[in-house]
């Protein structure tokens, strides 16, 4: 007696779905990624040996001449400080600093300062070697 089901299980798998779904993910990656945005400045950046990609909250931009613009708002030297407390309210942060390799280190010096008295971590944004 020779007894055969009738039905066979098919043991291949297809990755055809679990393509579209890798790909799918890719480009909802690429596209809910932040990219670092330039400045509307030009700024002439110190060259680095290493330079890596940081997510920017605020960023503070020193032209050569002195001129200071945090988050795209032109702000005096003196101003700085309350602008920069307003922005953070109190809370851990980052800043980025885009200052001109002309612009001497006392003002970054003071810049650090009060990011440092405000709980921000600064971070110096310079071009690859």
């Amino acid at each position: 007696m020779d007894i055969k089901s009738k039905h066979k299980v098919d043991s291949a798998f297809s990755m055809s779905s679990m393509t579209d779904i890798v790909f799918l993910l890719l480009i909802f990656f690429m596209l809910t990624s932040s990219f670092i945005t330039p400045s509307g400045l030009v700024v002439n950046l110190p060259s680095a040996a290493s330079s890596s990609i940081v997510l920017q909250k605020n960023s503070l931009t020193i032209t050569a001449d002195l001129k200071y613009r945090l988050n795209q708002k032109d702000i005096t030297p003196e101003s700085f400080e309350s602008e920069l407390a307003r922005l953070v309210n109190g809370e851990e942060g980052t800043l980025s600093l885009n200052i001109d390799q002309a612009v001497p280190v006392g003002h970054m010096a003071r810049v650090g300062g009060i990011a440092a008295k405000l709980k921000q971590k600064t971070i110096l944004v310079t071009k690859p070697e």
